[in-house]
């Protein structure tokens, strides 16, 4: 009989684990093609936050296993050495080697509290040889155009798949062909490529693929949707750049049925190569992986790079202290040690927010973040300011020695810039989308039950798909827990005269009408925002938000712009 304590069979423990993880995970995902053609959302919903928590939930099942073979789970380096090194033969031929890579991480820091986190212990580097191939022909099918390029996007389609009759399949494609006729003829593309599996997120189902010809590719996506006649096809997308959208960092993950991850998100490189590994194993609801990916990019960049970590720049937070590298789009957020007046919330009430946030739909509106322990930073790249700023603030998250910073807890999430700085340099027209954008953000998120709180325009940025997103979490709440209100109207002198307010506030209390006051000073900003969004200054618009909440109404939000739909 083994050892239990033996590093082959702790290897072997580990990677069960795993297993038991992805089809667990994998089952979550399929299921996501049945809430589509049952129109259940609340259950879709319901079945992201699920898979999310599973992960955790499994890495904390494997960990507590180890804990009773191994008695009094010490770090013996020979030992875990071993075990790393046997893991990595069990890996070799593995579908989800690199994922499983990150499990083992995982187990090993739950075990050991984020202690000894190094490469002798962990694949800080992957031991995978190389990236998944590129393999179009393991996950996708593709028709020539031909002279009936209709029939090749049906077969393609295959919509008996979804077990819902289109309302009028034919016009859909003859509308599909009007809009990628002339991208064909332009490029010369000849056939047309689609992947095998569906993406499900929210209310939509998406075909992903290419339009493929003798110079190159382009990419291609086709998101189906439900109306009361039947399935229809809502949209044609053929750019990066509206593909990055959809696959965005402030959006939900996708429900995909694959067993090769790795392979599908190599797939997915190719048609959006701005997008980084980390974002797209994310995006297919692997965060953990993606978590994984940031970090040894994160090392990758550093190793290429010399410039110093700095405070970030604009108006310092009263909650978190923020800093940046500046040859790195990404920032890091410590909570500060204290909390100025008038803020109410203990470090515990943030964290809290942060993993709402996580497993809430983000609806396209609010940056997704990864959270670090013990994150080790080279001290040499620290700016003195940036220093004394940490220590002043945050001293203790910090730790010193001569070669390195130790930060015990912070997120890493996608930098963007401040909303308030970008309208003081903005031009009428900047700033008319900027507002516009601002409060469609903002409706956006009450309509999935998100109360921003603190909508100061410092708490909002923007993408570089100039898309306006919220990344201050603070004082989030859910909408039902809300109490809107008009102001009362005072009834005598001494109401009017009061310098305090002269009626009742409960805790929960919202006066929409007052945002005015403090968000549109500026005329021009006024001007942009009372054309589209004066109905956020009522009480009665929050409320009727609030009701539809409550009733489960989910809202249709489309990832895409409104010039790439058919209708």
């Amino acid at each position: 009989m083994m050892n239990s304590s033996a590093p082959s069979y702790l290897a072997y423990q580990i990677l069960a684990g795993f297993d038991k993880h992805f089809r667990l995970f994998m089952r979550i995902s399929r299921g996501a093609k049945e809430n589509f053609i049952q129109q259940d959302w609340v259950q879709a919903n319901n079945n992201q936050v699920k898979r999310i928590k599973l992960y955790s939930q499994q890495v904390s099942l494997q960990t507590q296993k180890l804990i009773e073979q191994l008695d009094q789970p010490v770090i013996s380096t020979d030992l875990w050495r071993d075990t790393k090194k046997a893991y990595s033969k069990l890996l070799e031929g593995h579908p989800q080697a690199e994922v499983a890579e990150t499990f083992f991480n995982s187990v090993f820091s739950r075990l050991f509290r984020h202690r000894g986190l190094d490469e002798q212990h962990l694949f800080l580097h992957t031991k995978v040889r190389k990236r998944p191939p590129f393999q179009p022909e393991k996950l996708s099918k593709y028709r020539f155009f031909g002279n009936d390029p209709t029939t090749a996007l049906s077969e393609l389609i295959n919509p008996r798949r979804f077990q819902r009759p289109f309302a009028d399949l034919e016009q859909d494609l003859a509308l599909v062909w009007q809009r990628l006729e002339p991208i064909v003829s332009a490029n010369q593309y000849n056939r047309v490529e689609l992947l095998n599996c569906v993406f499900y997120r929210n209310k939509g189902a998406y075909l992903v693929g290419r339009l493929i010809g003798p110079r190159g590719f382009a990419p291609l996506l086709l998101p189906i949707r439900h109306s009361d006649n039947g399935l229809y096809i809502d949209a044609v997308l053929s750019n990066q750049d509206d593909l990055s959208v959809v696959f965005s960092f402030t959006r939900a993950y996708f429900m995909v049925n694959t067993d090769h991850p790795g392979m599908l998100v190599s797939y997915l490189k190719q048609l959006m190569p701005r997008k980084t590994w980390a974002e797209l194993y994310s995006a297919l609801g692997l965060q953990k992986h993606g978590k994984t990916e940031f970090y040894r990019s994160f090392l990758h960049h550093l190793d290429h790079s010399d410039d110093k970590f700095d405070v970030a720049p604009g108006i310092k937070g009263m909650v978190m202290s923020v800093f940046t590298l500046p040859s790195l789009p990404m920032v890091f957020k410590i909570i500060k040690d204290e909390f100025a007046p008038p803020k109410e919330v203990t470090k515990e009430d943030v964290k809290s927010k942060y993993d709402l946030v996580k497993q809430h739909d983000r609806v396209g509106r609010m940056a997704d973040t990864q959270e670090f322990s013990n994150f080790v930073f080279p001290r040499e790249r620290f700016s003195q300011a940036l220093i004394d700023e940490l220590l002043k603030v945050a001293s203790q998250e910090i730790e010193l020695t001569d070669t390195h910073i130790i930060i015990h807890h912070l997120y890493a999430e996608r930098r963007m810039v401040p909303l308030n700085m970008y309208l003081d340099g903005a031009t009428q027209e900047q700033i008319d989308h900027a507002i516009y954008e601002y409060g469609l953000a903002i409706k956006q998120l009450a309509s999935v039950n998100i109360f921003p709180g603190d909508m100061l325009f410092k708490n909002f940025g923007l993408t570089r798909h100039n898309r306006v997103v919220f990344y201050d979490y603070d004082e989030i709440s859910y909408m039902t827990e809300c109490n809107f209100r008009t102001i009362p109207k005072a009834q005598t002198l001494e109401q009017e005269m009061a310098a305090e307010p002269w009626f009742s506030i409960g805790p929960n209390d919202v006066f929409p009408e007052e945002f005015g006051h403090f968000l549109l000073a500026r005329p021009s900003i006024r001007q942009a925002f009372l054309p589209h969004h004066q109905d956020l200054l009522t009480a009665e618009y929050w409320q009727q938000i609030k009701d539809n909440v409550a009733a489960e109404k989910i809202p249709d939000v489309y990832p895409y712009r409104r010039d790439c739909r058919l209708r």
